[in-house]
């Protein structure tokens, strides 16, 4: 056989050789994995089955966590635009000014101390990059590029689903309460939306989830062949609630309570199946695989739907805009199928400022420079290392904020908290306990708190938000921070003990203002979040303007003596 014959009837054999040695190569470096984010508006920690849920059913995503891993401790700010913030810049809010709704507004998008965000930082790897839905307090809205989005279809409120027409139909029809429905429409402009800045009307057939659905879709078939991260901030399940297209009439008989659990509940299943046909859609175009996906929610139960959120018969201790369990435990779920360890429950500590550092080190991107990122990436965690960069998890929210590890938890007042029955009570430690475990606890975080030193702002770095809060806090009650807190425990009929009467002011006009509190605190908790106040009211434009002259501290709650100190005009 001459040398010719020889190479014609070996190369096919060599060939197939060679690339059989190859392919593991491949498989062990694969393109660089495009990465959804989902976040749900007003999700508790209680309202997805994977956490336990007692009433909420949710197989779609379920199956995350049955691919991947499901953090049990991650925690966030306990009000959508600081958890966006802290989100978005994996830095704490005392550094970026991003302490309550409205200081997010502020937050620096120009010079040398400009935050930088995700998506800018992913774009420097290679990404394309999408923003799709609620984007929150942040300014401007609906401008993809001065936030580093090669791609933006955004709404400026909250809670938006039908335009004011289809609002309308949908209350009569249901027979509901349209105040307390929506109509009339969600706040701001009902049925505006934004794509790439150009504003667009809904139609009254439109439904705005699936709207925001069709664009994620669209998004990701363009960009199939190159990575790509989606931001999906989803309109569910933030109120005002109304129907969704799969939602039935109520049955007859039931009263208002009832209907409107029977449509909340409707709307937490129509979030999961529009996940699921997100999953599907990765599935079609055979990049499941190579996408990892994120699962979050923003921020704790919303108050009117909290007593329903329980697991094994109990609710958690609080709800969105407290700073205890209720408000900033949320649900946290990683799947990277083929890398994440099937079915893990990570029982370490993490908050939202990890997300920036651990999609920067998924993309293989570099972190902003020049400035201190708080969080911790994630990634080894993910592909199903136990160990953590991180032993507590830290939380803010205007003035008030915690560090928290297992097993315990300090606040700005120095008070300690034991949390071996958390998520369902928090038990105050008093001050002089011998207890050698508290004492130990106390050092631990005091030292974490001292290193953070979140009262002293920005530390330099910037507008210094974080600091003028405090300031406006001891100016305006004389602390800087509130009374340690009594030991508290949920139960599925009350978030904490009902407080003592307040009595009623001598003066008649403030009287008459005492009342109007008292009768929108009906969880008589003494206090009232923004949403809260403005859902209540028949012009929410001008209440939102009432509330912030009532929030003197800004701190994005108004107390019964802020309420009577600073409304001057008979209450509405």
């Amino acid at each position: 056989m001459n040398l010719p014959q020889l190479v014609k009837r070996t190369l096919p054999l060599l060939t197939a050789v060679l690339l059989a040695s190859a392919a593991p190569l491949h498989a062990a470096t694969p393109a660089k994995p495009n990465i959804v984010f989902i976040l749900a508006d007003d999700l508790g920690f209680a309202e997805i089955g994977a956490n336990g849920s007692d009433r909420y059913q949710t197989p779609h995503i379920d199956s995350l966590a049955k691919t991947g891993v499901r953090f049990n401790h991650f925690y966030t700010a306990p009000l959508c635009g600081p958890s966006r913030a802290l989100i978005l810049t994996g830095r704490y809010a005392f550094r970026t000014g991003a302490v309550t709704q409205d200081a997010c507004a502020s937050l620096i998008r120009t010079g040398e101390k400009a935050e930088v965000m995700i998506p800018t930082v992913l774009k420097k790897a290679g990404y394309t990059t999408a923003m799709i839905g609620k984007w929150g307090q942040l300014l401007p809205a609906g401008d993809a590029a001065q936030w580093g989005f090669d791609h933006m279809m955004s709404f400026k409120a909250s809670g938006v689903y039908w335009n004011k027409a289809a609002a309308a139909s949908w209350v009569k029809k249901y027979g509901l309460d349209g105040d307390k429905f929506g109509e009339g429409g969600v706040r701001a402009n009902p049925g505006a939306y934004n794509i790439d800045a150009k504003k667009l009307m809904m139609a009254d057939h439109e439904y705005m989830p699936d709207l925001m659905h069709q664009d994620a879709m669209a998004f990701i078939n363009e960009h199939k062949d190159k990575p790509f991260f989606l931001y999906y901030s989803l309109s569910h399940v933030h109120s005002q609630i109304l129907p969704t297209p799969d939602s039935t009439p109520p049955s007859p008989g039931l009263d208002a309570a009832a209907r409107y659990a029977q449509v909340y509940n409707d709307n937490v299943t129509y979030m999961d199946k529009l996940v699921g046909k997100l999953l599907a859609e990765l599935e079609r175009l055979k990049l499941r695989d190579n996408t990892v996906i994120f699962f979050m929610g923003d921020n704790g139960t919303a108050k009117a739907n909290a007593d329903r959120a329980t697991i094994g018969g109990r609710r958690l201790i609080g709800q969105k805009g407290d700073m205890e369990e209720g408000g900033g435990l949320v649900p946290f779920i990683v799947s990277w199928r083929g890398v994440s360890p099937a079915g893990r429950l990570n029982e370490n500590f993490a908050d939202a400022s990890d997300l920036l550092p651990t999609f920067a080190e998924i993309a293989g991107a570099p972190l902003p420079e020049n400035r201190i990122i708080d969080g911790k990436s994630l990634f080894p965690q993910i592909k199903g290392e136990t160990k953590s960069p991180r032993t507590w998890a830290f939380n803010q929210l205007g003035g008030n904020f915690y560090v928290r590890e297992a097993g315990w938890k300090l606040n700005q007042a120095g008070q300690l908290f034991d949390m071996k029955n958390a998520p369902f009570a928090e038990i105050a430690v008093p001050a002089d306990s011998n207890d050698q475990a508290a004492v130990a606890a106390r050092k631990r975080l005091g030292e974490a708190l001292a290193g953070l030193n979140p009262a002293a702002g920005y530390k330099g770095e910037g507008s210094g938000r974080g600091d003028k809060t405090n300031k406006a806090k001891k100016k305006a009650t004389g602390v800087t921070s509130p009374a340690p807190a009594e030991s508290k425990t949920a139960t599925p009929s009350a978030s904490a003990p009902t407080p003592a009467s307040p009595v009623a002011p001598a003066d008649p006009i403030l009287a008459e203002r005492a009342a109007k509190f008292d009768r929108l605190d009906k969880d008589k908790r003494g206090k009232l979040t923004r949403e809260e106040y403005i859902s209540r009211q028949s012009d929410p434009e001008a209440a939102a303007k009432r509330f912030e002259k009532f929030d003197t501290n800004r701190d994005g709650i108004v107390t019964r003596e802020e309420y009577l100190k600073n409304g001057t005009q008979k209450p509405k």
